[in-house]
């Protein structure tokens, strides 16, 4: 089988990974893929998803998977199952959850699934008059994406409001912000659900837990993810099946409603309060940094996975885990999230012994290859991964190898999976 991976970023280079390790996979290209994605296959400069979806057909690839969001709101499926390609993500319309705050809101409140008190609005007096309804902290959220930094948590309302101001007047996100959603603030612990879709079945993966915020705590800054790790002992059977019951099954027969079926990757960002489950957001695509912990996890060959989720065959596959824990640890560069940083060359060592790195490995993403060197070029340079019989040991093996990963002005936290490791 000849597989391409649309994407850039860890999470492209985590699913590579997986199926460069998958015996069913002959050749694999990434479009445009990274630094490292070399190493695993080839990288295919073709921007234009008609021209990209053209070299597919004249290449014989036989599966494509879609790894960011962008990708997924601009039609990219659409236009390959046009051509008559096997692709694996969601189609436009159905992308809409993650493409329009305002648009999954509604969807949420028509289909009665649990989700924070909220309005959606394009006018700054009713978004004020409804904060003034709150109570603190209030969460104020762009419409459109914004790489997932467009959510602001404010700590007063004046705060709240200036956020209100700067979206709307196109400051803060562009056309992102033009609309906007606010919401009260939910105060329980978050979990990231991920359920692989075909339209009509659906298998639900481990459940993760990220870590949003720049610093040790749950300090500073949102980000992208500074740090994940799977299965969280932070969710049981009974919870399982509630999440199951009151969203996974309601969402899914929703869009088929809504005349979008819904296929590829469906996240679901849990805020779990009292025990009882309730939607903070939901993604079209796997997360990042959760998917660099979720594919290593997988037994079942990755290409089976996603061919049968796009060929509408979940129904015929079995899927399975090994029993193991995993941790990714972000390292990120100098002055992320808040600027651009000078690009830096990567040296990993050999000081400690193989076998003590063994079940460890890094995930690249931000990063180029420059006279044959790899060098941090991206906010979020690379993830160290461990595996292990224990969150301890994974988180330790993981630690183990950020002692072995340097370059200038590297920055990570050094708490990945503390509410874990505190039950």
């Amino acid at each position: 089988m000849n597989v391409m991976v649309i994407g850039s970023g860890g999470r492209e280079y985590s699913i590579g990974l997986a199926l460069k390790k998958d015996s069913n996979v002959n050749k694999l290209f990434f479009a445009p893929g990274n630094g490292a994605t070399t190493h695993l296959g080839e990288n295919i400069d073709i921007k234009n998803y008609d021209e990209l979806a053209d070299f597919a057909k004249e290449q014989g690839i036989d599966l494509t998977i879609v790894g960011p969001e962008n990708a997924l709101v601009d039609g990219v499926v659409d236009i390959f199952k046009d051509k008559g390609l096997v692709i694996f993500g969601a189609s436009k319309a159905a992308a809409r959850l993650e493409g329009s705050k305002i648009f999954m809101k509604n969807f949420l409140s028509r289909y009665h699934i649990p989700t924070a008190k909220f309005i959606e609005t394009t006018n700054s007096q009713k978004a004020f008059d409804f904060i003034e309804t709150l109570n603190l902290p209030i969460v104020v959220k762009a419409d459109g994406l914004c790489a997932g930094k467009g959510v602001i948590i404010a700590q007063s309302k004046e705060e709240a409001k200036e956020a209100v101001t700067d979206m709307l007047s196109g400051k803060s996100f562009g056309e992102a912000g033009l609309g906007v959603v606010v919401e009260e603030f939910l105060d329980g612990y978050e979990l990231s659900l991920f359920v692989i879709c075909d339209g009509n079945d659906y298998k639900i993966l481990p459940a993760a837990q990220d870590h949003k915020r720049l610093l040790d705590n749950d300090i500073g800054p949102n980000t992208g993810g500074m740090g994940a790790y799977a299965p969280t002992p932070l969710i049981d059977d009974i919870l399982y099946k509630k999440v199951e019951e009151r969203v996974i099954k309601p969402t899914l027969e929703g869009m088929k409603k809504e005349n979008s079926p819904f296929e590829g990757v469906l996240f679901i960002g849990l805020m779990i309060v009292k025990n009882e489950p309730i939607v903070l957001e939901y993604n079209v695509r796997f997360g990042d940094p959760e998917c660099e912990i979720l594919m290593p996890l997988l037994k079942t060959p990755a290409s089976e996975l996603f061919y049968k989720a796009a060929t509408r065959n979940l129904n015929k596959l079995t899927i399975e885990f090994y029993n193991k824990y995993a941790i990714a640890v972000v390292m990120a560069s100098e002055n992320y999230p808040y600027s651009n940083s000078k690009p830096a060359e990567i040296i990993v060592d050999k000081t400690v012994h193989e076998l003590q790195l063994e079940g460890t490995h890094i995930s690249y993403a931000g990063v180029s290859l420059i006279d044959e060197k790899l060098y941090a070029t991206g906010g979020r340079v690379l993830l160290c991964v461990g595996l292990g019989d224990s969150i301890k040991e994974a988180r330790d093996k993981a630690y183990m190898l950020c002692g072995q990963v340097h370059f200038a002005g590297k920055q990570f936290r050094k708490d990945i999976a503390y509410q874990a490791l505190k039950q």
